[in-house]
């Protein structure tokens, strides 16, 4: 959830000693031009240009306090609502989720670590040389994993869409990003936040759905979101799931 403003709208006028009553961030970048204020799983984060005086900032904070507050309550409660997707503890017998399906662990042991799906089953080799502990070699070997699958089955479908859709796709990428589920680059390279295959097949292709129309409408306007719902009808209740859902997908 992010709210923008305009720089030349925002005049100073705060209380040096004012107290919003929650904790907040600020990130400065050479590139912005505008301010805007970003809360994602309750943590609140104000964007800005460099140069532009923090007590601009606080006083566009102040005039947007009801709304922020507001938002953080809304998300802390989602939050806590919420139950992990995976099993914190990688043990063997554990199921992961994997698009439609999900896959149960198989824990062996060898010279070298190595990691290969066989039908339903992930088995997962540990290395009797390494000193790291199991669950955290495991992890490895799973983010490995999940990241291959990722850019071949993302790639696959972003391909498929694109070409039906008479765009060109540069590039896809993929990558653990923290507040982003894809993002496409005026050039037409796609990257995608790869944890998004631990969500049901239909989420993973509305996103490459928005990001595909991307390439064509490098924006959110209402003729991109035409174009997303003409290759996507369910894509209302696809990013209302992982609007509600996303924090929950990481190994």
């Amino acid at each position: 959830m992010s709210l923008v403003t305009d720089l030349k709208k925002t005049k100073p006028g705060v209380d040096p000693h004012w107290n919003p009553g929650f904790d907040f961030s600020i990130v400065r970048s050479a590139k912005r031009r505008s301010i805007s204020i970003e809360i994602r799983q309750a943590q609140v984060v104000i964007r800005a240009p460099v140069g532009v005086a923090e007590v601009l900032l606080l006083d566009f904070l102040r005039q947007k306090a009801q709304w922020v507050r507001q938002k953080i309550v809304e998300q802390t409660q989602r939050l806590e609502q919420l139950e992990p997707l995976v099993e914190p503890v990688y043990g063997a017998g554990a199921e992961l989720p994997f698009l439609n399906e999900r896959l149960t662990l198989v824990i062996g042991r060898g010279a070298l670590a190595a990691i290969r799906r066989v039908d339903q089953q992930l088995h997962v080799i540990l290395s009797t040389r390494s000193r790291l502990p199991d669950e955290q070699q495991i992890r490895q070997l799973l983010m490995r994993w999940y990241q291959q699958q990722a850019l071949r089955v993302l790639t696959d479908k972003t391909l498929q869409l694109s070409t039906r859709m008479g765009l060109v796709c540069t590039a896809v990428t993929v990558k653990a990003t923290r507040s982003k589920w894809g993002h496409c680059t005026n050039r037409g390279a796609i990257q995608y936040n790869w944890n998004i295959l631990l969500a049901p097949e239909h989420i993973v292709d509305y996103l490459v759905a928005h990001e595909v129309c991307h390439l064509r409408h490098q924006n959110h306007s209402r003729d991109f979101w035409a174009l997303v719902a003409s290759v996507c009808s369910s894509f209302a209740t696809d990013r209302a799931w992982l609007k509600a859902n996303g924090a929950r997908l990481s190994l």
